[in-house]
């Protein structure tokens, strides 16, 4: 297949999309280190309101979904990501600056909205310019440089704030976008040529939103998907603090987090390879089982004294949750949208839009209830695991009947 022409060389096209698709990995992770001063400073030590600065971010970043896809189908793909990022770095500015919890939290929202540009529309710019494998080819690729951003955003975020305070990592976030806002701008060509753009209207976004909520197993295969982005939420708000107030290991915490997260990297390539054979409902299954189990025997195990050993356990529960969600969240997408081929466009946005402000409000309930050790993280992902393992038996047996 002859490349594209309205676009950069291969490689730089490559990291210009693994860049931009990094934006919300960075703006969440860099932050994990940095929940406890921001807790000291403006949240008279709650670290439950830290936290939301993790929620609100996604819950801006799922309102944000809904409306970048069709924004980008009228205005164009760079019009829209560079707006987006521009919105990103103004609320980082304000985030920087702020004095109380109340509009650090409103700053993190607008940031989120503005972040799902670069995340939803740096897709359609891949659907302009590829098709086939070599589609496949470039999602590939850039998801390779992607998985390294949880690795190391870490220890971006500990690193500025030992040296320069917790506001540094916001500064930070208006670099990281004028980077990739000023290589979009002088180097990517617009995709979406004028002739091909359609008017904005609510109509089909509406109509993609009952489809799939009117679809019954579709509904099923959404709320499974809700349940176990909960479950990633509660790990990324909450582990820092587990870090902290049960093992005082904080200044371990991002290597640690970077060893989990290289670890559970592979997963996804594993079940694009088991996927083929096991079937998409079976891997579901297995995973879901799998976590459940793990969470017992976790949960179990929490409640004795062991000493250093509580570390390693809590270690290997961190490990396997995140590696398990490799087959998880993947699967259950498709499983989402394989029955709407005819509004799938619109019915990502609706998908992911959903799934993830829902499942913000819910880890923000959760957050709630987290007291700096393992038990109630614990409880909150078995909950949420075995929910999700529900709609998938009721979603078998309607096939079934």
């Amino acid at each position: 297949m002859t490349p594209p022409t309205k676009t950069l060389p291969f490689p730089e096209f490559i990291g210009l999309l693994a860049l931009l698709m990094a934006t919300v990995a960075y703006s969440v992770d860099a932050m994990l280190p940095l929940l406890t001063p921001i807790s000291e400073e403006l949240a008279q030590g709650s670290m439950a309101q830290a936290q939301q600065v993790i929620t609100v971010f996604m819950i801006g970043l799922g309102t944000g979904t809904f409306i970048m896809g069709p924004l980008s189908d009228r205005l164009g793909r760079k019009t829209v990501i560079l707006c987006g990022i521009v919105l990103y770095m103004i609320a980082a500015a304000i985030a920087a600056t702020s004095q109380d919890i109340t509009m650090l939290l409103v700053a993190r929202f607008l940031q989120g909205f503005g972040a799902a540009a670069p995340r939803v529309v740096s897709q359609a710019l891949v659907r302009d310019l590829y098709s086939g494998r070599m589609m496949a080819r470039v999602v590939s690729f850039s998801m390779t440089v992607f998985t390294l951003v949880p690795a190391i955003a870490p220890f971006m975020g500990a690193e500025l704030g030992a040296l320069f305070g917790w506001r540094a990592i916001f500064w930070s976030f208006m670099a990281f976008g004028t980077v990739s806002g000023l290589w979009l701008l002088l180097r990517q060509p617009e995709t979406l040529s004028a002739e091909n753009r359609r008017p904005l209207a609510i109509a089909p976004l509406w109509l993609a939103l009952k489809t799939v909520l009117g679809h019954s197993l579709v509904r099923l295969y959404l709320l499974a998907l809700t349940f176990v982005f909960t479950t990633m939420l509660c790990w990324i708000s909450g582990v820092a603090a587990i870090f902290e107030q049960s093992f005082d290991r904080t200044a371990q915490f991002p290597a640690w987090f970077a060893f989990v997260a290289i670890l559970s990297a592979p997963a996804s390539l594993i079940n694009a390879r088991l996927v083929v054979k096991v079937g998409m409902r079976r891997m579901v299954a297995i995973a879901l089982t799998w976590q459940i189990a793990i969470s017992v025997i976790a949960l179990i195990g929490f409640q004795y004294p062991l000493g250093d050993w509580g570390f390693e356990l809590f270690i290997l529960f961190m490990l396997m949750q995140f590696f398990s969600i490799g087959f998880l969240i993947g699967n259950l997408n498709a499983l989402v949208l394989e029955p709407m081929g005819h509004v799938a466009g619109m019915a990502a946005s609706v998908v992911g839009g959903f799934s993830t402000v829902i499942s913000a409000l819910l880890a923000a309930t959760a957050a709630t209830f987290m007291n700096g050790t393992p038990v109630p993280l614990a409880v909150s992902s078995l909950l949420c695991l075995v929910l999700a393992s529900a709609c998938m038996i009721w979603a078998r047996q309607l096939r079934a009947d």
